[in-house]
């Protein structure tokens, strides 16, 4: 049976220990549905029965299925952008860059079914986060190929492109998530991260370096 509404005359009511329990358990049932059916192959029966809850339930918290999956995208972009704003401008350009490559790695090891979730959601076009790209992403992008230009002006890095250098990096690290089954097809019992850490610092140093 489907809880009893929540009073809404209390605007500032705050959420019971169930209802943030119930709601984790929902987002991280359809963190899994979505990032392995993606957004159109996903139902709400199939995330009620990953959560352990019936489907009035999951319609207790959420309006339908694209509730659930802005909500999940909308986290996931704060998680996703951390690093990028970690960057420090007074640090060591190479060695700021490499330690962003190393965190997004890591990100796809830890992450591996939200970067699946994101990617889903771009080889879709965007149709339920394109604002977060423009109001979010964009701007952060643009700070950051700034700085990264102001580095090769400074000659501290190798002239290039400072936008396809940040594609490259999304690219090379978000494969071992996005790829993950071919990777373990192609890789067998190898250290998979390891192998990728110590090749992914001497791509871009050579690269990157002056």
């Amino acid at each position: 049976m489907p809880e009893k509404p929540m009073n809404t005359a209390s605007p500032t009511r705050k959420p019971s220990r169930i209802q943030k329990r119930n709601r984790k358990l929902i987002l991280d049932a359809a963190l899994e549905v979505f990032s392995t059916h993606g957004y159109r192959g996903a139902t709400l029966d199939q995330i009620a029965t990953c959560a352990g809850l019936s489907k009035p339930n999951i319609l207790y918290y959420f309006t339908g299925k694209e509730e659930i999956h802005i909500t999940l995208l909308n986290g996931l972009m704060d998680t996703w952008l951390a690093p990028m704003r970690e960057i420090d401008p007074e640090g060591d350009p190479l060695e700021e860059i490499l330690r962003y490559v190393h965190r997004k790695l890591e990100m796809s090891r830890e992450f591996p079914r939200e970067s699946r979730l994101f990617a889903n959601e771009i080889i879709q076009g965007a149709p339920r986060i394109g604002p977060h790209l423009e109001a979010g992403l964009k701007p952060l992008v643009d700070e950051t190929s700034t700085l990264f230009e102001g580095w090769m002006a400074a000659g501290k890095l190798a002239q290039m492109d400072a936008r396809h250098l940040i594609f490259s990096i999304w690219a090379t690290t978000q494969h071992y998530a996005d790829f993950a089954a071919q990777v373990r097809v192609l890789m067998g019992e190898a250290d998979v991260e390891g192998g990728a850490r110590a090749h992914l610092d001497m791509m871009f140093r050579r690269l990157l370096r002056p």
